[in-house]
């Protein structure tokens, strides 16, 4: 938002025209950063507070803009910047999408609880262009990843955009293959449905309980390790619970390494972390309809845990993009 005065500000509507438009136009500002501030209660119409940046406005209508409010916002936006020590790779942008590589340990959005600078604090002090629909919280946010987890993630740039995507989550068009360090083999490839709700005994963990929301995972093997102790697999969510994949492989007794919460316990337990990443993402793009398909880099950490426990030159051909997708053709 360029500099104005420190002042409310009147305008005078001189044509049939929607608020966020005129706005637009008389303030020479993206209509979606005029959006943003109409939803945040920054403008009047006829002296009421006005959240619908696409009402149509009558001539000789008053519309009065909240500089003062606005200019509080950038000092606070300007604490956020100074807060934001870290920094994200961009596998993709252009100007409906944004898809990123999230690091492990940075939550997503803010909630009461999240003391630290999140995804979205780093997405608004870079000056991303970030669609309004989810609210102030979550601007851009159209599907999120635990905190603990890494990878990939698309990032709403506009309110049309997050609107098409948020249909593909539902329809199942857009979606994610995970990898997974898990601390004793799989025996076979599988599917694992139930119900899944929060544990009673523990408000931090989910697990399987009757009275839940159904969810289901499908689960492939790749590689072994050397000693054959730990393995690699493959995940594709058919729903999105909180905390799903790890809940489901604590359910047949397999636990991801490092994931003290959910029951890994041995040698290993000195890891900082739980070795879980979004490696894979598949969407149509919500302006082009092409379809597209983005791959995260492993974090370094988990990478060492590879190279140093298993053979790199037949993981790195399990890890094919293609190969993974390929493994879960015959799961429904």
């Amino acid at each position: 938002m360029k500099e104005y005065l420190k002042m409310n500000k009147i305008y005078i509507v001189e044509e049939i025209i929607r608020l966020d438009k005129f706005i637009s136009e008389e303030l020479n500002e993206s209509r979606n950063q005029i959006e943003s501030l109409i939803k945040k209660g920054f403008v009047k119409v006829n002296e009421k507070v006005q959240k619908r940046p696409g009402i149509k406005l009558k001539i000789n209508a008053k519309v009065e803009i909240n500089f003062e409010a606005i200019e509080e916002e950038k000092k606070q936006l300007q604490k956020t910047k100074e807060n934001v020590d870290f920094d994200v790779e961009i596998i993709y942008e252009d100007d409906d999408i944004l898809v990123i590589n999230k690091p492990y340990n940075l939550t997503v959005h803010g909630a009461p609880s999240v003391k630290d600078a999140t995804l979205v604090d780093w997405l608004k002090a870079k000056n991303f262009s970030l669609s309004t629909i989810s609210g102030e919280e979550r601007h851009g946010i159209v599907h999120r990843i635990d905190k603990g987890t890494s990878g990939v993630m698309v990032i709403a740039k506009n309110n049309e955009s997050h609107v098409h995507l948020s249909k593909q989550l539902e329809e199942k068009s857009m979606g994610r293959y995970y990898l997974a360090l898990i601390d004793m083999p799989l025996k076979e490839n599988a599917i694992i449905q139930n119900e899944i709700g929060r544990n009673p005994n523990n408000r931090l963990q989910m697990t399987v309980l009757p009275s839940g929301r159904f969810a289901k995972s499908a689960f492939a093997q790749l590689i072994s390790s050397k000693d054959e102790k730990t393995q690699l697999i493959s995940c594709k969510l058919f729903t999105g619970r909180t905390h799903q994949i790890r809940v489901h492989l604590n359910s047949i007794n397999r636990h991801i390494i490092g994931d003290n919460l959910y029951g890994f316990k041995g040698e290993l337990n000195k890891i900082k972390r739980f070795y879980l990443h979004a490696y894979n993402l598949y969407l149509i793009h919500p302006k082009t309809n092409e379809k597209m398909n983005f791959t995260a880099s492993i974090a370094d950490d988990m990478k060492a845990f590879l190279n140093k426990n298993f053979n790199m030159e037949k993981t790195n051909e399990q890890l094919n993009e293609n190969n993974i997708i390929n493994l879960f053709d015959s799961f429904s």
